[in-house]
């Protein structure tokens, strides 16, 4: 029997992956769930992911690039701008549409706590979007910034509430000499 040329299918795992975790959690991530997701035959998802640690790696990897670019098209070259508020509009984009975006991502960032093989994606997400900082300040408050933005959208997704930019732009603005 040939086989079916399919280059797509290993990006289709992945979306598929981000999409089961979006619905049912890390918990509900299965070789047979994302085959099942993505109408790939079992075998396929072994074959590109030997393990689910594989797969989730390739997932965070993903879900990391959204925020990235994000930031990126917020954050102009050139240093114009107030970056306090330019940081709470990132934030706000982020957090003012559909969440289960940002959830997954945190999801797959904090299931790095107990899977050492996402913690070195974890890393480099880190040092990305530190170094990019970097460019608007310097190396210790661009890590500052990071750290408060990530608490800013964990306490918004964890209770629930909604993001209010004119705080987060206050905060933002005590952290930046």
């Amino acid at each position: 029997m040939a086989r079916r040329h399919d280059p797509e299918r290993r990006q289709r795992i992945i979306d598929a992956a981000i999409r089961v975790v979006g619905r049912k959690g890390i918990a509900g991530l299965s070789h047979r769930s994302v085959a099942a997701e993505a109408d790939v035959p079992l075998g396929s998802t072994t074959y590109h992911f030997a393990t689910l640690e594989e797969l989730m790696v390739a997932a965070l990897r993903q879900t990391n690039e959204g925020f990235a670019r994000v930031l990126a098209e917020r954050l102009p070259e050139d240093g114009h701008g107030d970056l306090a508020t330019q940081l709470a509009g990132v934030l706000g984009e982020w957090l003012g549409g559909e969440r289960t975006g940002v959830e997954l991502e945190y999801e797959l960032y904090l299931a790095a706590l107990r899977r050492p093989a996402l913690r070195p994606v974890a890393a480099e997400w880190t040092e990305r979007a530190a170094e990019g900082l970097a460019r608007r300040t310097d190396a210790v408050t661009a890590r500052a910034l990071l750290a408060l933005m990530d608490g800013i959208c964990l306490q918004v997704l964890l209770t629930g509430g909604s993001y209010d930019e004119g705080y987060a732009r206050a905060v933002l603005a005590r952290v930046i000499p």
